[in-house]
C-alpha cells in the first residue's frame, strides 16, 4: 500500500487529535516529571546514543523535556556550516544539538505547533547563547519556510502525531535542496492498527495510535521524492505505562531511525 491514510487514520477527529497532542507536550515542556506512557530526559538520550559529551553543552531543562525515540544524528552527517531544519522542536534539545554540529556557520531551525514547547525552547535559546538557532511557530504539515532552503531534515518521535504523514514527507522535500538529506527516528508498527487503536486520541498523542506500517512508511517516503539510504530498529527505546507496552507488544509498535536523500 502506497498510502498515507487508511480507513481508519480517515476516521481521527483531527481537531481532538491536536488538542490532545498539545496538551501532553505542553505537559512536557511544564512539568517533564509527571506521569507520561514514555520515557523522557537524560538518561533515555544516553541510553539511545547520544553522546553524554553534546548532552553535556547543551541546557539541561531542554534533555528533561527530550521525548525523542532514536537517535540519527550519525545518520544525518551534520557539517559546519550547513543549514538544517527540525520538525517538531520540542523543548529545543536535538536543535541544540545540531547547532554544535553545524557550527557558528550553520543555522538550525526548529518548528513546532506547541506554543509552551516553543518558549521553553526560546528561554533557553537566548540564555544559553545559541544565536544561530531559531524557534518559529507551525505545523510538520505546513512548514513556514522557502522551497530548497535547507541541507538537511531532521525529526524525533514527531511524524507519527501527524494524521497526513505523506504531506509532511512532501513538505520536508520541498524544504531541501537537491540531494538534501531527511534523517529521522520516529514509531511504526508491524501491522497495521485496529481502529480501535487509531482512532483514540489519547494512544495516538502517546505516540502509538498514529503509528504507520513500517512498509508504508517507507513508501510515504520514496513517494514524496526521497531515495531511503538506510533504516534500523531501535531497541532501546521503550514504552512505560501499561497500555502503551501492551499495544507496542501486541501489533508490533517500535522506534526506528532512518536516513533518506531528496531526488
Amino acid at each position: 500500500m502506497t498510502g498515507t491514510t487508511t480507513t481508519a487514520t480517515a476516521n481521527v477527529d483531527t481537531r481532538e487529535l491536536k488538542a490532545k497532542v498539545k496538551a501532553m507536550y505542553r505537559d512536557v515542556a511544564l512539568d517533564p516529571a509527571g506521569d507520561f506512557h514514555f520515557e523522557m530526559g537524560r538518561a533515555m538520550a544516553e541510553r539511545l546514543g547520544y553522546a553524554p559529551g553534546d548532552l553535556d553543552r547543551v541546557p539541561a531543562e531542554a534533555i528533561a523535556s527530550f521525548a525523542g525515540v532514536g537517535y540519527y544524528f550519525d545518520l544525518a552527517a551534520l557539517i559546519p556550516g550547513e543549514r538544517v531544519l527540525d520538525l517538531g522542536s520540542g523543548s529545543g534539545m536535538d536543535s541544540f544539538i545540531a547547532a554544535l554540529h553545524v557550527g557558528p556557520t550553520g543555522e538550525v531551525v526548529g518548528v513546532d505547533m506547541t506554543d509552551e514547547q516553543r518558549e521553553k525552547a526560546e528561554r533557553l535559546r537566548r540564555r544559553d547563547g545559541f544565536g544561530r538557532v531559531r524557534f518559529v511557530p507551525g505545523y510538520i504539515e505546513d512548514v513556514p519556510c522557502p522551497d530548497g532552503a535547507f541541507d538537511a531534515v531532521v525529526s524525533n518521535g514527531v511524524i507519527n502525531l501527524a494524521a497526513d504523514k505523506g504531506r509532511v514527507f512532501r513538505e520536508a522535500a520541498r524544504a531541501l535542496r537537491p540531494s538534501g538529506r531527511l534523517a529521522l527516528a520516529d514509531i511504526v508498527t508491524e501491522v497495521q492498527l485496529p481502529e480501535g487503536v487509531v482512532c483514540n486520541a489519547t494512544l495516538w498523542a502517546a505516540c502509538i495510535g498514529g503509528a504507520m506500517p513500517q512498509d508504508d512508511y517507507r513508501a510515504a517516503i520514496e513517494a514524496a521524492g526521497f531515495e531511503l539510504l538506510e533504516i534500523r530498529d531501535n531497541p532501546a527505546y521503550r514504552f512505560i505505562s501499561d497500555s502503551a507496552r501492551r499495544a507496542s507488544e501486541k501489533f508490533g509498535v517500535k522506534s526506528i531511525s532512518l536516513l533518506a536523500r531528496k531526488r
